[in-house]
C-alpha cells in the first residue's frame, strides 16, 4: 500500500471516529460517504476460521494479507487517534455550539447523499423502492419508544447482535438502538463497574458474545448482499443516510433522561428555525459543510483521472 493511500485511509478512519461524537450518527455513514464501506465489510468478513488457522500455523504474512491488514491498521489507527484527540474537540464544540455544529454536519451529510447515490450502478423502480425503504426504516427508528430494561442473558445477547449490526449500517447509532431496546443504562452501568465481576460479567459476557456474532455474522451477510444485489443494497444504504438527517437537523429539542450519572438521548422534537442572525450563520456553515464534501470529491476525482491518464 502506498503512503498516500495509507494517509488517506488514516484520515477516513479519523472521520469515522469523530462521527461517534455526533448524536445518532454511526461510523458506517462516514465509511459509505468516503467510499471505503465495501472494503470495511470485506475486511470484517475475512475474520474467521481461516484467519485463525493461518495465525496458529505461524504464517503471519498470509494472515496479515488475508485480514487486509494494511487497510485495517490504517483505518483502526485513524479511529483510535480521533477518539482520543479530535473527538474531544468536537465534543466541546457540540456542547457549546450545538446548532451551528449540527448545521455544518447537516450540510456535509446532505451533499454526501448525492455522492453516495452516484455509487448506485443503475436507478430503476426497484432501486427507488429500496431507497424509500431505507428512508422509512431509518425514520421509523427515531419514532420508536424505548422498551423497559431486561437483564435476561438471551435478551442481552440479542441486544449485542442488534447494536453491532446497527453500528455497521450507515445512518443508525448503536447506542441509540440500545436505548430503544431498554438496556443502554444496564450495559453502561456494567461497563463502568467492570471490576465488580459478580455483577458485571453476567451482563457483559452475553452482550459481548452478541456483539461478536453481530459484527462477524452481519458483515458476511452484508458482503454477500452487496455482491449479489449491489444496486438495491446501495440504494437502501443511501436511504438510511437520508433518514438519519432527522437526527442531524440543527433545530430540534433533544429529549433526555438520566442513567446513573450520565444523560442519554431518548428522542427528538423537531422545530422550524426562526430567521435571525444565528440562522444565517447556521446556513453559511451548512453551505460550508456541503462545499467541503463537493470540493474533496472533486479533488479525489481529479487525482483518479490523472492516475487513469498515466496508465
Amino acid at each position: 500500500m502506498s503512503v498516500t493511500r495509507f494517509v488517506g485511509l488514516l484520515f477516513k478512519g479519523a472521520a469515522m471516529g469523530a462521527a461517534n461524537v455526533i448524536p445518532g450518527v454511526s461510523g458506517g455513514t462516514i465509511a459509505l460517504i468516503t467510499g471505503i464501506y465495501s472494503d470495511l465489510i470485506g475486511t470484517l468478513k475475512s475474520v474467521g476460521w481461516k484467519a485463525v488457522k493461518l495465525f496458529a500455523g505461524g504464517d503471519f504474512r498470509k494472515w496479515f494479507d488475508h485480514l487486509n491488514g494494511s487497510f485495517a491498521c490504517a483505518v483502526g489507527l485513524g479511529v483510535a487517534a480521533s477518539v482520543f484527540t479530535f473527538a474531544n474537540v468536537l465534543e466541546q464544540l457540540l456542547a457549546n455550539h450545538e446548532t451551528l455544529m449540527m448545521a455544518f454536519f447537516f450540510g456535509l451529510i446532505l451533499a454526501s447523499i448525492v455522492l453516495v447515490g452516484r455509487q448506485v450502478p443503475k436507478w430503476n423502480p426497484l432501486t427507488i423502492l429500496a431507497l424509500l425503504a431505507g428512508i422509512a426504516g431509518a425514520a421509523a427508528i427515531l419514532l420508536v419508544k424505548p422498551l423497559v430494561q431486561n437483564p435476561a442473558p438471551a435478551y442481552l445477547f440479542l441486544c449485542g447482535v442488534v447494536a453491532m449490526c446497527s453500528m455497521i449500517l450507515p445512518g443508525i447509532s448503536g447506542s441509540f438502538i440500545l436505548i430503544l431496546m431498554g438496556n443502554y443504562g444496564l450495559i453502561l452501568k456494567a461497563t463502568s463497574n467492570v471490576r465488580d465481576f459478580d455483577s458485571s460479567l453476567p451482563i457483559l459476557l452475553p452482550f459481548a458474545a452478541g456483539c461478536a456474532v453481530g459484527l462477524l455474522g452481519f458483515a458476511r451477510v452484508l458482503s454477500y448482499i452487496l455482491e449479489k444485489f449491489k444496486a438495491a443494497t446501495l440504494a437502501v444504504l443511501t436511504g438510511f443516510v437520508i433518514g438519519s438527517l432527522g437526527v442531524i437537523w440543527p433545530w430540534k429539542i433533544t429529549l433526555e433522561k438520566m442513567v446513573g450519572e450520565k444523560t442519554v438521548v431518548t428522542g427528538y422534537t423537531w422545530q422550524l428555525p426562526a430567521v435571525d442572525k444565528p440562522f444565517l450563520l447556521a446556513m453559511l456553515l451548512m453551505l460550508a459543510g456541503a462545499g467541503l464534501v463537493l470540493l474533496l470529491d472533486k479533488i479525489a476525482g481529479t487525482k483518479k483521472s490523472e492516475k487513469d491518464t498515466k496508465k
